[in-house]
């Protein structure tokens, strides 16, 4: 059996060590923006950014809040559980300075969610497992698009501590864009 040449053993590691650097969540990639909402975040969320994951997903009439502990914190759970239920509070109320303390005044859709008329924008809190979840609901459609522009821009300022959810309700299905498996 004869051994690979000195440069397809250089290409070959070259080759992994790239593809390891990629793969690996690295602390250059988080920006600028994020590093200041993750401090102020520090202040106004009892909670470890880093210890949980908040999942953004919209829906239809709204969307859902959640965060959850990463690892099955039970401490993590019941601050995250804590904080959720008290901001949920604050937002049926029309208080949105918690959000405005973390992300700043100017985030998009926070000027429309703070202008809503009483009774427009539901505001619901529920206990998950691992953490809580808020859900919003509107009728109105410059109230759904003002909390998925809000949604979107959480999920880039919180980078590797958010994820986007998934709705079915979402998917709109097409049996003439149904592709065949391979």
């Amino acid at each position: 059996m004869s051994r690979p040449s000195a440069a397809v053993v250089a290409v070959s590691t070259a080759v992994l060590l790239g593809i390891a650097v990629l793969s690996s969540p690295a602390i250059a990639d988080v920006t600028p923006r994020q590093r200041e909402v993750e401090q102020h975040g520090t202040e106004v969320m009892p909670f470890s950014l880093a210890a949980t994951t908040h999942i953004f997903t919209k829906t239809a009439n709204g969307g859902t809040q959640q965060v959850v502990t990463k690892h099955h914190d039970p401490k993590q759970a019941a601050m995250i559980r804590g904080h959720l239920a008290m901001i949920a509070r604050q937002f049926s109320e029309g208080d949105f300075n918690a959000p405005v303390q973390i992300h700043g005044n100017d985030m998009p859709g926070l000027a429309v969610l703070r202008a809503a008329k009483q009774g427009e924008l539901t505001i619901h809190y529920h206990d998950l497992p691992d953490g809580g979840e808020i859900v919003y609901h509107a009728d109105e459609p410059r109230l759904v698009m003002a909390l998925h522009e809000w949604f979107d821009a959480q999920l880039s300022d919180h980078g590797h501590d958010a994820m986007a959810g998934h709705d079915p309700g979402m998917m709109h299905h097409h049996p003439a864009d149904a592709s065949t498996a391979e």
